[in-house]
């Protein structure tokens, strides 16, 4: 059943995990250190830097109406107050692609990575961060006056510091660390701890490099929020028809009986801390994959017999109606599915999980919720932070060595369900 005209229904992808060659990024760095906890260097990734336009065009044919993508700081500004005035016409070129074949472009200004100066002088724990964000997203607003864009995301997952704060936490206590719904191995991110701190001095000249997925502090956390303050009036003032917003990245919440209260402290942790900041913003970009289910002792894991994904967490496609029915009792504007999906390398796997994530999309709906879109990760199988190009989450597969993007069924599934 397709969703009502003006839902969008569309897929996601980030700059540094597609476009390939980010060469001023934080993480271009860190991949190419002797101790990386990186699988493999991003490398040319998708190449989609140079073959977004057919990648676009793929997406479209489909029947999808939206496409969201991030702006790359790092092109953007990759010396301090040194603008690149021709890396932004490449987005503004992407933005009147998206135009151009009926697509709704959804921007991303900050998607995890940072330019290399940045960390430099402090990363997401130095006062000077906001203020340095601010900068950047001005120029970009300035430029893109002209684009009529409907949505930018500020700032993507703004919980991640927190979140992996606290698996490295129940890491250090010996107990099992749970699940995190994000491509990166924080088991390999723990080891070899102190030749990393050593190669951080060289590249980065600290000795520990504050990125935007570093364990963060309560301060991290108020840095992070001011950024998004400031982005946010940014945005009103440059772009007064554009909507902004943060997204945080939750997995539905779930407590059997004697659990209720692990469930409400890991909620007051990961979302709470959080609410202010999105309430600044138009809209709510919800990201999430499974479930996290907690009972009188802690999370409790899956069993044996679950089935999981490639990324090893649960296959719980209906949790994400779940959590924003959960979440609405705290935010009352609108929702946008920035990010939500499954790595598997069986299509029909896909398809049924699209298919029942809907179905809950549409249930939330009914009660009343307004949601604006649903965006699946990812459009096309990519580099996947800590874990390469392992996990298989495209709507389209990657041919690396040839760089040939084939759209898979359950693309056009998923374009089945748009109201034209």
């Amino acid at each position: 059943m397709s969703f009502e005209k003006g839902f969008m229904t569309g897929a996601a992808t980030a700059a540094h995990q597609v476009e390939g060659n980010n060469t001023h990024s934080d993480y271009w760095l860190q991949e190419q250190m002797p101790h990386s906890s990186f699988t493999e260097p991003s490398g040319i990734a998708c190449d989609h830097y140079n073959r977004y336009e057919e990648d676009i065009k793929m997406l479209a044919k489909a029947g999808l109406n939206a496409y969201r993508f991030s702006i790359e700081w790092a092109r953007i500004e990759p010396e301090e107050g040194h603008f690149d005035v021709v890396e932004l016409d490449h987005y503004r070129k992407v933005i009147r692609c998206c135009r151009e074949n009926g697509v709704e472009p959804v921007v991303t200004l900050m998607h995890f990575t940072s330019p290399a100066w940045l960390i430099r002088k402090g990363g997401w724990e130095a006062d000077t961060t906001p203020a340095d964000f601010e900068t950047y997203v001005r120029y970009v607003c300035a430029h893109l006056q002209k684009e009529n864009l409907k949505y930018m995301c500020t700032i993507n997952e703004a919980n991640l510091g927190t979140l992996i704060a606290g698996y490295i936490e129940k890491a250090k206590g010996a107990q099992k660390a749970g699940q995190l719904q994000i491509g990166m191995d924080l088991d390999a991110m723990l080891k070899e701890q102190q030749a990393k701190e050593a190669e951080c001095m060289q590249v980065f000249g600290v000795k520990e490099a504050n990125v935007f997925a570093s364990p963060r502090t309560k301060h991290g956390n108020e840095i992070i929020c001011k950024a998004h303050h400031l982005a946010v009036q940014a945005i009103h003032e440059l772009l007064p028809g554009t909507m902004a917003g943060m997204t945080l990245s939750i997995s539905d919440i779930q407590s059997v009986p004697g659990g209720e209260e692990n469930a409400k402290k890991e909620l007051e942790r990961i979302f709470m801390p959080f609410l202010p900041a999105i309430e600044e913003g138009d809209f709510f970009g919800i990201q999430s994959y499974t479930r996290n289910v907690f009972g009188p002792d802690g999370e409790i894991l899956p069993s044996a017999d679950t089935e999981v994904t490639q990324m090893k967490y649960e296959y719980y496609p209906q949790g994400i109606g779940q959590i924003i029915t959960t979440l609405s009792k705290y935010y009352h504007g609108p929702f946008l599915i920035t990010e939500n999906g499954i790595a598997t390398d069986n299509d029909a796997r896909r398809i049924a999980f699209i298919k029942d994530a809907l179905k809950s999309v549409q249930k939330c709906m009914k009660q009343g919720i307004d949601v604006r879109g649903y965006l699946y990760w990812s459009l096309i199988d990519n580099w996947e932070w800590q874990s390469g190009y392992s996990m298989q989450f495209g709507l389209m597969d990657l041919d690396r060595k040839n760089q040939i993007h084939t759209p898979r069924k359950s693309m056009g599934f998923l374009g089945s369900y748009t109201k034209r």
